[in-house]
C-alpha cells in the first residue's frame, strides 16, 4: 500500500485503536507513514475497563479507529475512554473514526417511549471529546445530521465499482438489485458507475432477522444480479431477495455490502444459497473465521480513511469522497 510522505503530517497526527479492527488502524496508519500508537486496555475484575494512550498526545492531531461492532457497548466504552483520555490530556484535535457506526439504524422514533439510539450514542461520542467524526455508509443519510460537529460519511462506492469492473469486463447481462426503495440510491450510483440498469426490491420487515420479499420493481429475469446493501448482519433480506430472484431464472448473484456483521445463523443461511457465488464487503468491521461465508471476499477501505486523515489535516477538501455526493467514475478513491 503506497504511504503519504510529508514530515508535517508525520508529526502533526497520532493514531491510536480500541479492539474493535486493531488491522484496519493498522493499514491505515501505514498508509499515512505514520506507527500505530500504543494503547492499553484491559477489564478489571468488577467488568469495568481501564484504558491508557501508550504516548504523549499533547498538542497532536489525535485519530481514534473505533468501529461500533460486536460487541458493540464493549467498543463503544472503548471509544469513549480514547477520546476523553485525548481531550484531558490536551490533544489539538480529537477525531473519532468510526468505520462502522451500528446504531445508526436506531434513525427514527418508530415505536412508543424508545431512544432514538443513533443521535444518543452521536451525543455521546461528542460529550467524550470528539471535535471531529469519520464514518462510512450510514444506514440513513439523515444519521449524518446527528452529530454536533464536523462528519465526514464516506462511501466504499469506488473499492466496488474497481472490483466489479476488473471481475465482469463484459455488463451486457448484469443488472444492480437493492433489496428496497430506501437503499436504491446507493445502488442506482453503483448501476450508472458500471453502466448497467438497477431494480429495487419491495421489502416488508417483520423483525430483525425476518422480512418478506412482495416483488422487484425492474427487469431481472435471467440476469446476473448484484445485491447492494449497506450492510450484512443476519443474512435474512439477502436469502429472502435471492429466493425471490430464483423464480425469475436467476441463477448468478454477487452480494455486497459495506459492513460484514454476520450475526447469530447468518453463516449457515448464506452458506446454503446456491445462486450466491460470492459476498463481498469490506474491513470495517473485523469478521472473525468463525463468522466468515464461504464465499467471502474482503475488500480493503484503509487508503479511503487515510486519505480522509491526510486531507483533514493538510485543510484539503473531503468532498469528493463522501457518500451520496455525485462520484465522476474515473474517482480515484
Amino acid at each position: 500500500m503506497e504511504t503519504v510522505s510529508g514530515k508535517d503530517l508525520q508529526n502533526r497526527i497520532l493514531v491510536f485503536s480500541g479492539l474493535g479492527n486493531r488491522v484496519l488502524a493498522e493499514e491505515i496508519a501505514t498508509f499515512l507513514g505514520v506507527p500505530l500508537s500504543p494503547t492499553l486496555i484491559r477489564k478489571f475484575t468488577n467488568d469495568n475497563y481501564y484504558v491508557q494512550l501508550g504516548t504523549s498526545v499533547r498538542g497532536k492531531d489525535v485519530f481514534v479507529v473505533q468501529p461500533i461492532s460486536p460487541p458493540c457497548s464493549d467498543n463503544l466504552m472503548q471509544l469513549f475512554f480514547m477520546l476523553d483520555i485525548a481531550r484531558g490530556a490536551g490533544a489539538n484535535s480529537i477525531h473519532a473514526v468510526i468505520p462502522y457506526y451500528s446504531y445508526a439504524r436506531s434513525d427514527k422514533k418508530d415505536a412508543p417511549r424508545i431512544s432514538i439510539g443513533a443521535r444518543l450514542i452521536a451525543d455521546l461520542v461528542v460529550a467524550a471529546g470528539a471535535t471531529h467524526v469519520i464514518t462510512m455508509t450510514l444506514h440513513s443519510a439523515q444519521v449524518h445530521g446527528f452529530f454536533s460537529v464536523p462528519t465526514d460519511h464516506l462511501t466504499a462506492h469506488s473499492v466496488f465499482v474497481r472490483y466489479f469492473k476488473e471481475k465482469i469486463p463484459d455488463m451486457n447481462n448484469v443488472v444492480v438489485v437493492s433489496p428496497d426503495i430506501g437503499h436504491a440510491k446507493r445502488a442506482l450510483k453503483l448501476a450508472k458507475a458500471l453502466g448497467v440498469p438497477a431494480a429495487a426490491g419491495e421489502k416488508r420487515r417483520l423483525s430483525d432477522n425476518r422480512v418478506i420479499i412482495d416483488g422487484i420493481m425492474g427487469e431481472v429475469r435471467g440476469k446476473r444480479v448484484l445485491l447492494v446493501d449497506d450492510e450484512i448482519a443476519t443474512g435474512g433480506t439477502i436469502a429472502e431477495v435471492v429466493e425471490y430472484l430464483r423464480g425469475l431464472d436467476v441463477t448468478q448473484v454477487s452480494v455486497l455490502g459495506t459492513h460484514g456483521i454476520f450475526a447469530g445463523d447468518a453463516v449457515e443461511r448464506l452458506n446454503k444459497v446456491p445462486e450466491i457465488e460470492e459476498i463481498i464487503v469490506t474491513n470495517t468491521v473485523d469478521i472473525p473465521p468463525e463468522r466468515r461465508p464461504r464465499q467471502l471476499k474482503v475488500l480493503s477501505v484503509a487508503h479511503i480513511f487515510g486519505e480522509v486523515i491526510r486531507r483533514n489535516v493538510m485543510g484539503e477538501s473531503v468532498g469528493a469522497l463522501f457518500e451520496f455526493w455525485p462520484m465522476p467514475d474515473d474517482q480515484g478513491w
